[in-house]
């Protein structure tokens, strides 16, 4: 069996298949398997043809879009792993964005109870954030994420080529986590970030931001691999975000990730304003700048109790509090911080009147 990793092995490279045949060439020959989506099996799948053919690679696609996210589509996994001799020895290479290297680590860390995976992200999104970490899972319910396990890839391959296949929104959506990282742990990161030209995309520069990105990510996993402690900073933007993108959802009106993530960090710079001394005219700067690049999702006083309660759900929270992580400073973080009702609603109407 695989015992449970808690950290990654994470390569940064533009020679994906020689990274690839290295890492093929130490499971016996036949338990080589790949899962990916639709949409990435047809632009990225190709790059490492080479791969498959020598080691004679079984694939199965499940059908992209975060809607798949389910309990089906894990089923389908197990079964194309069952029917086709997957054992303990064999590995699952994961190619696709972050709703199929949560899904596939999760089949893969259950299977068997536990088998190798390498994740390939293919999204900004899911190179600086769902790739690594050890978290993984699918939606429920209606819910998130809600159920998973910590599992971390054997190892992670980041080819900011794949970029090259992503929209506009996509990109935007995984710089808001890489916008997230600089806000909680680095300055220097924010500063970066913000003078990076974002029109006009340099994936060789880019490279390197994302291994500034991944790091601080890496730090909080490493310090604290099943998120007991200091990792709950990476959930900044996340407890109003998460309710936000699933009220969209079930609104029939569904908003990207990282979107999500942005209007929840809004909310949560105005709750680290009242509750942390965070600079108010530094959250009015922040929130022009992230409105400008990221527009908004409209929401009424209405639906505030709504997004309540969807805060009531989230995974972070110890009994009846909401937990926050809030921000005094760029750079820095506080966890585990109790808001009120009241508190919660003043941020959401701050974010309403933008």
């Amino acid at each position: 069996m695989a015992e449970p990793n808690l950290h990654s092995n994470i390569i940064f490279s533009q020679q994906i298949v020689d990274e690839l045949r290295k890492i093929c060439s130490k499971y016996p020959a036949g338990k080589h398997f790949l899962l990916t989506e639709e949409t990435a099996g047809r632009l990225c799948v190709p790059e490492i043809q080479p791969v498959i053919d020598e080691f004679s690679v079984k694939m199965t696609a499940i059908r992209a879009g975060e809607e798949n996210k389910t309990i089906r589509s894990v089923e389908q996994v197990w079964d194309f792993l069952s029917n086709n001799g997957a054992d303990r020895k064999s590995l699952l290479i994961n190619i696709g964005g972050g709703m199929l290297t949560d899904l596939g680590g999760f089949a893969a860390s259950t299977f068997k109870r536990g088998m190798d995976f390498v994740n390939i992200p293919t999204t900004l999104l899911a190179q600086v954030d769902a790739s690594l970490g050890g978290k993984t899972g699918f939606n429920f319910n209606g819910l998130k994420n809600e159920i998973g396990v910590f599992m971390e890839p054997s190892t992670v391959i980041i080819n900011t080529n794949f970029l090259k296949t992503i929209d506009r929104p996509n990109f935007l959506s995984g710089y808001a986590e890489m916008l997230k990282h600089g806000l909680i742990k680095s300055a220097a990161h924010w500063k970066e970030l913000m003078d990076y030209d974002m029109e006009h995309v340099d994936y060789t520069a880019l490279q390197e931001i994302i291994a500034h990105s991944v790091a601080v990510k890496e730090w909080h996993v490493l310090n604290d691999p099943t998120e007991k402690h200091i990792r709950k900073a990476l959930n900044f933007g996340h407890t109003v975000g998460h309710a936000f993108e699933s009220y969209a959802m079930k609104s029939g009106k569904p908003i990207l990730h990282g979107y999500a993530v942005v209007y929840g960090m809004i909310a949560e710079l105005y709750l680290s304003v009242k509750k942390c001394g965070f600079p108010e005219d530094e959250l009015i700067q922040i929130s022009s700048w992230l409105l400008g690049k990221y527009g908004k999702f409209e929401i009424r006083e209405s639906d505030f109790e709504a997004l309540f309660q969807l805060m009531t759900h989230d995974k972070k929270n110890e009994g009846s509090r909401i937990n926050f992580t809030l921000i005094p400073e760029i750079g820095r973080a506080e966890i585990n911080q109790d808001c009120s009702k009241d508190l919660i609603f003043e941020a959401l109407e701050y974010y309403r009147n933008l």
